[in-house]
């Protein structure tokens, strides 16, 4: 897979590494794509972070290091893929909301039901599902497993920020990054 991220990209604030992993290429369940949208979760002063209502989740933090898949169920209907942050202001989570599919598309393709491309991997449960990220990738250390991994983007990518989307509580934070003009994304960026 060649020169891969390791855990210390993932030792920043969750808002840093969310924006930059905007281009970089995700490798999981023999499929691969650019990241093309991205949240970031903080686990201090954020309403919508896992952390400021589960315990669970507070203990997840305490026990794993940064680069960790953090890995949940979502309304009881999508696998909802995650990256555990820390750094010294504390840690977080960069959510996976949208990658624009660049390998393995039969695989998604059948994994999904579908084989239009633009809806493959277009919201965070739809690329768990074309992955085929389930429970068994939770709390794993997946940075450069074999056939796992994130490779940083090698080129410019032009990014833009706006309002999380799909929670109720913190929408109002700018931490919502995506590939400016992608038509890859959950949803458009305004």
């Amino acid at each position: 897979m060649g020169d891969s991220l390791t855990a210390r990209f993932f030792e920043n604030s969750a808002i840093q590494c969310a924006r930059d992993l905007i281009g970089a290429e995700f490798f999981w369940g023999g499929c691969h794509g650019r990241i093309v949208e991205t949240e970031a979760y903080l686990e201090h002063g954020d309403p919508a972070c896992h952390t400021f209502s589960r315990p669970s989740a507070r203990e997840f933090v305490a026990r794993h290091p940064a680069g960790t898949a953090y890995v949940y169920l979502n309304y009881g209907v999508h696998w909802l893929f995650n990256v555990l942050t820390k750094d010294s202001g504390g840690a977080g989570f960069v959510l996976f909301r949208a990658i624009q599919p660049l390998g393995g598309l039969e695989l998604m393709q059948e994994r999904r039901h579908t084989r239009r491309e633009i809806q493959l991997c277009s919201g965070p449960g739809k690329l768990c599902q074309a992955f085929g990220i389930r429970s068994d990738a939770h709390a794993k250390k997946f940075l450069g497993g074999p056939g796992k991994g994130i490779r940083p983007r090698t080129g410019p990518v032009k990014i833009a920020a706006g309002a999380r989307i799909g929670i109720s509580r913190g929408s109002e934070f700018p931490w919502r990054f995506a590939e400016r003009n992608s038509p890859y994304l959950s949803k458009p960026l305004i």
